[in-house]
């Protein structure tokens, strides 16, 4: 991550973004083309940038790219210049305003004097400015100000300075924050997630390839299966078609994002044991028990949405319909000048279907609101094609804090619910009713223990130590 600005998209609003996919493939053959399908498989993770990082057997070959993945890698493709080997690693991702070059994209290679390194990471490194700043003092050059480029220089200090098993330990002491990531030390690589577990890491084995992706999802779609998680703090090599665990940093406490569960991953995703889809269907269902109002229709939001009205009506015996059709081929669109130019935007991307719209009282669901800008249009939207009633209803509860572990929402000022009652809040987007999820049906949806999982942003209590913020509680790591 290396911006604290967030893009603006006149569907998603200001939803609450990620920045990466990672994924490394170990396998007998060329796996350009496996980590290429993997990262469209990807996509969701990230839309601004990708790469790869391919072993050759002397040397690891980097290739990144602007854009989707598919547009990206697309003219390397026909003129056949791709990387090739039979070990490598890929990244996808999502670049913040302010920052959006192919210099910051992953993978990140280095040389060294044992050897090329190269390392894809999904997540925040929340202490990478001072770990920065002392690498700059023993003279390491930077080329970005991305985190990612401070955690690979650091590993390659420590790796040097004491060994492979030893530099990796005492490189996750120093670093705080949440990383899943995949490290390629020449014809070795290594998955490692942080003793905290915010972000997701799977290692699957399809035929002879082992497999380390940021969803389960790559791994079905390569034809494979999962073998497990990476678990929390852990650190695995694979070599020579073998997956040992180095060792295992264990945390007092863990902390599973939620909002992977909620908007990031893929539905058909299985994260740490728990499948997706189940949890949004669930979301939906608590939801309808909890704030249940009487409609003639329940519609969602494409396509966060979905999962969750369809349930939400079931439980509720009421009608489901879409009721705004998404064109898909519309480009994606940033920052736009005002608020004429916004409206089109939403308009050219969503359009009501009049039978289903116009007379009804509507239940309007969706996944989340951070600002509350395009659900405001998005209503207004609705009545101009002749809704009577419109009653939001939010499968998760308010966001009301910052996160920093990897999630794009960095400041108060940006989030609606803050200090606000649900009736204000639906008042501002323009709305008959609006009703969020509470943290009690959360917990319950994702189906974990609430102690598993970092609720910061719904909370304002942290995990782990943020200068400023609440701590929920204080935990060491225990070596």
């Amino acid at each position: 991550m290396d911006s604290q600005l967030q893009d603006y998209d006149p569907i998603n609003g200001l939803k609450p973004s990620e920045n990466c996919a990672v994924i490394g493939i170990y396998g007998n053959d060329t796996v350009f083309f496996k980590i290429y399908t993997s990262l469209r498989t990807l996509q969701h993770r990230g839309q601004e940038a990708s790469g790869v990082a391919i072993f050759d057997g002397e040397k690891i070959n980097a290739l990144k790219v602007d854009g989707l993945v598919y547009e990206g890698f697309r003219p390397y493709i026909e003129k056949e210049i791709v990387p090739k080997g039979n070990i490598g690693i890929g990244h996808n991702r999502y670049s913040t305003a302010g920052i959006k070059n192919i210099t910051g994209a992953g993978p990140f290679l280095i040389s060294t004097a044992m050897g090329d390194m190269a390392i894809s990471h999904n997540g925040e490194i929340t202490n990478y400015q001072s770990l920065r700043d002392e690498l700059k003092e023993q003279g390491v050059p930077f080329v970005t100000t991305n985190d990612t480029e401070v955690m690979l220089n650091l590993l390659a200090r420590t790796i040097r300075q004491k060994g492979i098993k030893n530099g990796i330990r005492s490189s996750m002491e120093m670093l705080q924050g949440s990383y899943s990531a995949v490290l390629m030390i020449g014809e070795k690589m290594y998955a490692m997630r942080d003793p905290k577990g915010f972000r997701p890491l799977i290692l699957g084995k399809a035929g002879n390839d082992i497999i380390i992706s940021s969803e389960s999802a790559a791994i079905d779609v390569l034809g494979g299966t999962i073998v497990r998680d990476v678990q929390p703090g852990e650190v695995v090599e694979i070599y020579n078609g073998d997956i040992n665990t180095l060792f295992i940093m264990r945390s007092q406490r863990i902390s599973h994002c939620m909002f992977e569960y909620v908007y990031f991953a893929r539905p058909d995703s299985i994260i740490d044991g728990v499948e997706v889809y189940n949890s949004r269907y669930r979301l939906g269902v608590n939801l309808a028990k909890e704030a249940p109002v009487e409609a003639d229709v329940v519609i969602p939001v494409p396509d966060s949405g979905r999962t969750q009205a369809l349930s939400y009506a079931a439980e509720l015996k009421m009608e489901y319909s879409e009721g705004l059709f998404k064109n898909r081929y519309s480009e994606r669109t940033f920052i736009m000048p005002g608020n004429k130019e916004r409206d089109s935007a939403v308009k050219l991307k969503l359009n009501p279907i009049k039978s289903v719209v116009q007379g009804k009282r509507i239940v309007l669901v969706d996944d989340s609101i951070v600002r509350g800008t395009t659900m405001k249009r998005i209503v207004a939207l609705l009545r101009s094609f002749g809704a009577k009633e419109i009653h939001v209803r939010i499968a998760s509860p308010k966001i009301v804090a910052p996160c920093y572990f990897g999630v794009d929402m960095k400041t108060r000022d940006q989030f609606i619910a803050l200090n606000k009652s649900d009736d204000q809040i639906s008042k501002e987007v323009g709305a008959d009713s609006l009703a969020y999820l509470s943290i009690e049906g959360l917990v319950n949806s994702i189906g974990m223990p609430k102690k598993s999982l970092c609720l910061g942003c719904l909370t304002g209590e942290y995990p782990v130590k943020i200068a400023g913020e609440k701590e929920d509680i204080q935990t060491t790591l225990e070596l």
